[in-house]
């Protein structure tokens, strides 16, 4: 410390040169400074101290190498004042700055060593008087284990720095690799760079060469550059004439196309008008000519069977009526939806039935589907299908469940069947599944074949891909029901599956499709036992829909208890196949489209409907015959599938699951303790019968001995 403070003295006083015994004078006084504040020797003898520690000979050799280093300072105080040039003197001056500069900041660091090695010089004096101040071994054994303990936590320090200076130098020695890996690189690059700015000299030489020594080309005499340039200009006006020309003729151009579309639009516009207009005046001639036919009907029922001049006139004029088709009474007759003979899916539009008062009904129920379809043709289903449109991907919502019971256009139709029936049986549902039933089915017949075989003649006789004989919908049909009754041999194949498949043929043409749109069904929509040999479930519906008739038509039940009417024997087929016998195909579709999303809530729903649609009617028959009569096809009458729709999920509000469910719960329990009681009856019969017969033998026995006897 004395010589620092010698150094910053010297350096204060303008840096003059120390005399030639300076550095022998400071020598002993750093011997004797560093012995005097020697840490490990406090309060001992000078020549009893031991030898330096590490840091007091470091401290020595960085106070050396200052004084060495000050040492230097007078060649540049002599170099100064001898004879040299201002700039020479300056550059010398400078250097001096610099050197003085760096000399300042080793000062600096020599004086943070110092002043660590003075503070762990009196953390171990400190140590060293704790211990020897200590009066008993027991406290001086315990400061030796904080030292050691000390000891060994630097040393782990130690360690955990060494690791940390390896780990540096091996990302360094990464860090190096890729620096000279971006050098070669780098190097590449110039190399190319340099061989591409070679070929791009050498080009613009080229270059140079050609404007200024063009090859094998004489110069022109100036009359022939002249001509050349008058005709090039002259060329160059006449472009420009025609572009101006051209332009001209494209404005007018669009202004004819602009003025051609707006009268295009008009007439576009005029004519779906025109046709909108068109079909309300068809829909009103077709709800003229049913109204003209159902008086016509009414006439010849209140004549009955009297034979006189009005009953045959009236007969004539039915006949009339029925052999009169809308397309013959104009050539030129615009038909925006004539009645075909089949719609859409194959199935008949006017049924054929062979007695003469049904067929007039047949063609009354024809002419008013038609009227209805062209009422909502603008005004319904063009909405519908822009709503379809734009409905992108198919996610369970309550958007998807309105659109669902509105009813799905036909060419949406197959794609959300596919989806919603995915949606029943993903957890069933195996790659390969259907082909292994096919190949289980060749390999050995199954015992629900023959019926099959006898209800495939009898599935839709009013659809022609079933009764065509040349259709192969019969043996796709064939086929799912098979690979059914192997998927599930608790049913194996009951009467109404086949026409629940080929429902599902029609819409999804696909066999696989239909047979999981089968088991999705069977399986997951109804409930259990549904389909099973005792029908149990399909008789609870039956009485539950007897319930909710009574609690949402009190009146309509009335009367028909006060004619002793069973719904059931109605409505039984009805829950069975999902009104696949007894609906129109439009009407049909649009009550699948929502119970295969719903479930059977759907059913009961629209069982509901379809008697208050017509509850009018059958209010006004007053004999139980001619209600069943009535009954037995009064379905087919219904033509407004909106006004069905409306009845169904707006006025036979509310309808709740819960209370179907409940509902259910206690119609099963009465029905299975019927069940048992006539077990029980049938139980007690056979064994009375049992016992007759047994008396009857014994007595036939009796009478045997007794003849033998005699």
């Amino acid at each position: 410390m004395h010589n620092i403070r010698g150094n910053k003295q010297a350096q204060a006083t303008g840096h003059e040169p120390p005399g030639e015994d300076s550095p022998q004078s400071g020598e002993p006084q750093r011997e004797e400074q560093l012995s005097a504040s020697d840490p490990s020797t406090p309060g001992r003898e000078p020549e009893d101290s031991p030898k330096p520690t590490p840091k007091s000979s470091l401290t020595i050799n960085f106070v050396q190498k200052a004084k060495r280093q000050n040492n230097t300072f007078p060649f540049f105080s002599e170099g100064i004042t001898r004879n040299r040039t201002a700039q020479e003197k300056v550059a010398a001056l400078e250097q001096q700055v610099l050197m003085l500069t760096k000399e300042l900041k080793s000062q600096k660091e020599l004086v943070k060593i110092l002043h660590k090695a003075l503070e762990a010089a009196q953390q171990e004096k400190r140590a060293s008087s704790a211990y020897l101040a200590a009066a008993e071994d027991k406290d001086r054994l315990e400061l030796v284990r904080h030292k050691v303990r000390q000891i060994a936590e630097l040393g782990r320090r130690v360690e955990a720095l060494e690791q940390e200076r390896e780990s540096l130098a091996h990302t360094a020695s990464l860090r190096e690799q890729e620096v000279q890996e971006l050098q070669q690189h780098v190097q590449l690059l110039m190399d190319k760079n340099h061989a591409k700015q070679q070929v791009i000299c050498k080009l613009s030489e080229k270059v140079t060469q050609d404007f200024t020594h063009p090859p094998d080309q004489s110069p022109l005499p100036p009359d022939a550059a002249d001509r050349d340039f008058l005709r090039q200009q002259e060329k160059i006006e006449h472009l420009k004439d025609d572009m101006e020309a051209y332009r001209t003729q494209n404005h007018f151009l669009n202004s004819e196309i602009h003025q051609v579309t707006k009268i295009w639009r008009k007439v576009a516009e005029k004519e779906k008008a025109l046709l909108t207009k068109c079909a309300y005046l068809q829909a009103r001639n077709c709800q003229v000519e049913s109204k003209y036919l159902a008086g016509l009907r009414r006439l010849q029922e209140a004549l009955g069977d009297e034979t006189s001049e009005c009953s045959e006139l009236l007969r004539q004029l039915v006949q009339e009526a029925l052999q009169w088709e809308a397309g013959e009474t104009s050539s030129d007759s615009i038909e925006l939806s004539p009645i075909s003979e089949y719609d859409e899916y194959g199935f008949l539009t006017v049924p054929d039935y062979e007695v003469e008062d049904l067929k007039l009904l047949a063609k009354i129920q024809a002419l008013e589907v038609r009227s209805h379809h062209l009422l909502g043709l603008e005004a319904v289903d063009r909405p519908l299908r822009e709503r379809w449109a734009a409905l992108g991907e198919l996610v369970p919502s309550a958007e998807l469940k309105q659109l669902l019971r509105a009813g799905v256009p036909r060419e949406h139709r197959p794609r959300v069947w596919r989806w919603l029936v995915h949606l029943r049986v993903q957890h069933l549902h195996t790659p390969g599944c259907y082909q292994e039933l096919l190949s289980r089915g060749r390999a050995r017949e199954h015992p629900a074949a023959r019926q099959i075989e006898l209800d495939l003649n009898r599935t839709f006789p009013n659809n022609k891909h079933f009764t065509c004989p040349t259709s192969s919908f019969p043996d796709k049909l064939r086929r799912v029901l098979l690979a059914f009754s192997w998927q599930n041999p608790t049913i194996g194949y009951c009467q109404g599956l086949n026409r629940l498949a080929a429902i599902a043929l029609l819409v999804l043409e696909e066999e696989e499709s239909a047979f999981w749109c089968l088991v999705a069904i069977v399986e997951t929509i109804m409930p259990t036992d549904y389909y099973s040999s005792t029908l149990m479930a399909s008789q609870v519906d039956q009485r539950v829909l007897q319930d909710l008739l009574s609690e949402k038509l009190p009146r309509l039940m009335a009367h028909l208890g006060q004619h002793h009417v069973d719904l059931s024997l109605i409505t039984f087929n009805w829950f069975l196949v999902v009104f696949a016998d007894s609906l129109i195909s439009n009407i049909l579709l649009r009550v699948w489209d929502a119970f295969l999303y719903e479930g059977t809530k759907v059913v009961f729903r629209y069982a509901l409907a379809v008697f208050k649609y017509n509850e009018k009617e059958i209010l006004r028959l007053h004999d139980g015959l001619e209600i069943y009569q009535y009954l037995r096809f009064f379905t087919k009458t219904i033509s407004n599938s909106r006004k069905l729709m409306n009845i169904a999920f707006n006025d036979m509000n509310p309808f709740r699951m819960k209370q179907l469910q409940q509902l259910r719960m206690v119609h099963r329990e009465r029905l299975e303790a019927e069940l048992r009681e006539l077990e029980q009856l049938k139980a007690e019969y056979m064994e009375r019968r049992t016992s007759q017969r047994r008396a009857m033998s014994e007595g036939c026995a009796s009478e045997d001995e007794v003849d033998g006897e005699a």
